[in-house]
């Protein structure tokens, strides 16, 4: 009884006493006014519960448009700098969405930035759609090229790009409608495979407005990127010899291919003397055209990678070193041109943490009969051991550890140097996939691959969501922003060139 003295006059304690029915009446109504403030649910939270609620069902009630789109897209696969028909679609559903689009930004032809509504928060969204070249595939678990097509989607960027239109899309709906305020911001970005496109729309100052910026990448589980991605400088090495008979005058010739031979030696020499984490990929572009004939050009294309800036600027240098001895000790002489350059890329805690709550709140992804037979058979395909399907019905918790393990690059590097970035991965292959593989072409291009892209637009939009309805949310990234890149000044990596629109030629 004591406890209750806070509560009631003690006046009527000896009547209670007297009264036990009125006593456990009164005992009624206090746990019950106690339960009903405990379980309260704040008028915001609930506004914000149904307006994400509205949003996954017009992203459901659109998979079917949007799974149309990116099979088409899926079917283009058209290479870096040259998506011209799939830019120009999702240009087109943007625009017929009420959006403004700028296209032909940063002297890119396929890149845009498309607008909707005013005022701050500014929230963009990166859309990728650039295929490989040389990875034509059906949509089939056998390996099945297809014939006269040069490229294929092996990383998912037909995926990519349309759930990012299909997120802003979603967006502009709710700031139409009064449910949200500020602005969004579509960035159509070419190029993301080694061309560094989003490299030269941060150089061109197109993202300065922003206050966060979300993204997301295909793969073969659910989870929120917390991967610290590589720091990449790329270059094609050009050599300029003599041509002459190879067999009748060799002694007059001078051989292009054996510069870029020589280069190559003795980068692999090199590669013992330097940072065990160090990436360094080439391929030779151009090594002649006929045996007999000493070639006067040829060409390798290189691309060095390290999880730090600086490193990866210091081992390029040598990689130029070695060029240079190429060409001397085979008497040509040689150029470079700089493909691309991409900064590692910065994790923000305060947005993974905001977009993991909405990962889980949406979910994984299941397999019908048929997807599972799918993946049945394309997993014996795999180098790998077999990993359990049911993975991608789960998202996995969040986790910095070693940073994710990651040695791929990306130009979102360079945004996530600019403002507060966060992205998702999400599952569009069957476990066990590589990306850049006939694989991923294969899931990409069927159901398996849409269904992920669903998830991706869904989980995009609600992070969309709360950043738009919570300032504070923004600021507490910034300053991590801050935190993170202290003094340093960005500059890009890549230097003042122009986008190099053939460099896939």
């Amino acid at each position: 009884m004591i406890c209750f003295y806070n509560f009631f006059d003690t006046t009527l304690i000896k009547d209670f006493m007297m009264k036990p029915s009125l006593l456990l009446s009164m005992v009624f109504l206090f746990l019950s006014a106690t339960a009903q403030k405990k379980n309260k649910i704040d008028p915001m939270v609930a506004q914000l519960n149904t307006i994400k609620n509205e949003t996954i069902t017009f992203l459901d009630n659109r998979y079917d448009l949007d799974k149309k789109t990116a099979l088409q897209i899926w079917d283009f696969a058209e290479v870096g700098y040259k998506e011209t028909k799939s830019a120009a679609l999702h240009v087109q559903h943007l625009k017929e969405a009420g959006f403004k689009v700028e296209t032909g930004v940063a002297d890119i032809p396929t890149a845009f930035v498309a607008s909707y509504g005013s005022g701050s928060p500014v929230i963009g969204i990166l859309a990728e759609f650039d295929a490989l070249p040389g990875l034509a595939q059906t949509a089939s678990p056998e390996k099945n090229a297809i014939a006269g097509k040069i490229a294929g989607h092996a990383c998912g960027h037909h995926l990519f790009g349309t759930a990012s239109v299909a997120t802003g899309i979603v967006i502009k709906e709710l700031i139409a409608a009064g449910k949200l305020k500020g602005t969004i911001k579509v960035y159509g970005s070419p190029a993301e495979e080694g061309g560094s496109g989003k490299v030269f729309l941060v150089r061109a100052g197109l993202l300065n407005d922003l206050d966060a910026v979300i993204h997301w990448h295909p793969d073969v589980v659910n989870a929120v990127g917390t991967s610290v991605a590589l720091a990449n400088k790329s270059a094609k090495f050009k050599f300029y010899g003599v041509a002459s008979h190879a067999s009748m005058s060799p002694d007059q010739g001078r051989s292009a291919l054996d510069g870029v031979e020589a280069m190559n030696n003795m980068v692999n020499m090199m590669r013992e003397h330097i940072p065990q984490e160090t990436r360094i990929h080439y391929v030779i572009t151009n090594g002649g055209k006929a045996p007999n004939v000493v070639p006067d050009f040829a060409e390798v294309y290189y691309y060095v990678r390290h999880p730090k800036r600086k490193e990866v600027v210091e081992i390029f240098d040598r990689v130029v070193k070695a060029a240079e001895g190429a060409a001397l000790g085979t008497g040509t002489r040689f150029s470079y041109d700089i493909i691309g350059g991409t900064h590692d890329l910065l994790i923000n805690k305060s947005l993974a943490e905001v977009m993991q709550a909405n990962l889980e709140k949406v979910g994984g992804i299941t397999y019908t009969e048929e997807e599972k037979a799918f993946a049945k058979k394309i997993q014996p395909t795999f180098n790998g051991a077999p990993v359990a399907m049911e993975t991608v019905a789960t998202i996995k918790p969040l986790s910095y550890e070693m940073g994710g393990g990651n040695t791929g690059s990306t130009d979102v590097g360079d945004v996530s140097y600019l403002k507060p970035t966060v992205g998702a991965r999400v599952a569009t292959w069957v476990p066990g996939t590589t990306a850049h593989s006939w694989q991923a072409v294969a899931a990409g291009g069927t159901e398996i691959g849409t269904k992920g892209m669903l998830v991706a637009s869904k989980a995009m939009a609600l992070t969309a969501i709360d950043l738009m309805s919570n300032p504070l949310l923004i600021q507490k990234a910034m300053q991590e922003l801050r935190t993170a890149i202290g003094d340093y000044k960005y500059k890009a990596l890549l230097g003042d060139i122009k986008p190099a629109l053939n460099y896939r030629d």
